[in-house]
């Protein structure tokens, strides 16, 4: 597989690293020469000094034969115009960015990048993973499908403890995929499926529903 990272800083450096031991074939695009000698030094001759942002570059190194673009610097406004040179202009199948403000995470989404990357909502989901404020969490997002999986945890006083899963008013858009409960196995749940305290339901569901769910499933 063909892949196009631009920025060679940390999180590029250490990416094109697993990704060559992995076999395969890695092009880093960055534009500080310094930067590019060290990669190469290290790495060998992977790094292509320019702009990721610019459309002559990108044609330059064969972004059109890629299999996959991913943009890594520190700025969300170069990550995004990079990612649209490559998939508007480039037809690359896959476009995954880094994004600093998960502000942005929205107009990434509606310009057509494939995957978006926030090292602070990956931080605050394990943070509500550790110290649950909401009882519901975000494991992966289907941007594909329009679809997530989320887990949602039954807190000991929902009004839904003791209900069957035919009893609750789950969103048309949802599936409870699994249910996981302490000292038990993973159960997958069925229409006559008792809610006990402290479940933790594994679902799929659209975005646009997944309060509804919350809703349903812990009653808060």
């Amino acid at each position: 597989m063909y892949i196009i990272i631009v920025g060679g800083g940390r999180v590029g450096y250490y990416l094109s690293r697993a990704l060559l031991d992995e076999g395969h074939e890695v092009l880093v695009v960055e534009k500080n020469a310094t930067v590019c000698k060290v990669i190469t030094e290290q790495m060998g001759s992977i790094c292509f000094r320019g702009d990721g942002c610019e459309a002559a570059t990108l044609a330059e190194i064969g972004t059109g034969r890629a299999d996959m673009f991913i943009a890594v610097t520190g700025d969300d406004e170069d990550n995004l115009v990079a990612c649209q040179v490559a998939k508007h202009k480039h037809n690359v199948p896959r476009i995954i960015s880094r994004i600093r403000n998960p502000q942005n995470e929205a107009i990434f989404k509606k310009l057509g990048v494939d995957v978006t990357v926030s090292a602070t909502n990956i931080i605050l989901e394990h943070i509500e993973e550790e110290v649950p404020t909401h009882p519901l969490i975000h494991l992966l997002t289907i941007r594909d499908k329009g679809l997530e999986i989320v887990e949602v945890k039954i807190p000991p006083d929902s009004t839904t403890v003791g209900k069957t899963v035919k009893e609750l008013s789950l969103p048309k858009e949802s599936t409870l995929s699994l249910l996981l409960r302490k000292q038990q196995k993973p159960i997958i749940p069925k229409a006559n499926t008792t809610l006990q305290a402290e479940d933790h339901i594994i679902a799929v569901t659209s975005p646009e529903s997944e309060e509804a769910l919350r809703t349903a499933l812990t009653g808060i």
